[in-house]
């Protein structure tokens, strides 16, 4: 005797659908909104920090302060693509990174504008917090001559302390890259040093 199999209707199969569907919307948007928060919170204490970046970027205060804005607006925006419980510093480091190179870098490379020197940059309107000014005192001035690729992962490696590996992968470079650079930049360092400061620091 055949058995009769019960048929599922079309629309019954269609609305379990919507529903898995919906409730995937609903999760999604959930995350989005606790990024958002997460976001919100952190930014203000890596606000410095990012304008610090900003500088060695871009060797102008009014520049670096719209790269940290942009910065800010463009996180936000983007709440959904942060993974929660990675370093948030780190996916705001990446993301400055990429609209200095993309957007800003790239825009002022076509308008024929070049940097200033690094003592009108390190001029301050007495505004900035004193852990800024002594950061510019001290490290800026060392590497502000430096070439940008040298001087970015100098700033990532030596003042943010990002390991080797973080660093290429923030800039989308090899390790090998990341290494040969700072070789570069640590003897283009001692050689502006002069012979004087060489001997006295060997002593």
């Amino acid at each position: 005797m055949p058995v009769a199999y019960p048929t599922v209707p079309a629309y019954s199969q269609s609305k379990r659908s919507k529903q898995s569907s919906d409730r995937v919307a609903r999760s999604d948007a959930e995350a989005t909104i606790a990024n958002e928060q997460e976001i919100r919170a952190g930014l203000s204490q890596h606000l410095t920090r990012l304008w610090r970046y900003a500088v060695v970027l871009s060797h102008q205060r009014d520049v670096a302060d719209d790269l940290v804005q942009a910065t800010c607006v463009r996180a936000l925006e983007r709440a959904n693509q942060f993974a929660h419980g990675t370093r948030l510093d780190r996916w705001l480091f990446s993301i400055l990174h990429s609209i200095w190179l993309n957007e800003v870098r790239s825009r002022r490379v076509r308008m024929g504008q070049g940097f200033v020197d690094a003592d009108e940059t390190l001029v301050f309107d007495g505004q900035r917090d004193t852990e800024t000014h002594v950061f510019a005192n001290q490290v800026l001035r060392q590497v502000q001559a430096l070439p940008e690729a040298q001087r970015t992962v100098v700033f990532l490696a030596y003042v943010e302390e990002l390991s080797y590996r973080e660093v290429a992968d923030l800039l989308d470079i090899p390790i090998g890259t990341v290494m040969s650079r700072l070789a570069a930049a640590r003897a283009k360092l001692a050689a502006s040093a002069g012979p004087g400061r060489q001997e006295g620091s060997a002593q």
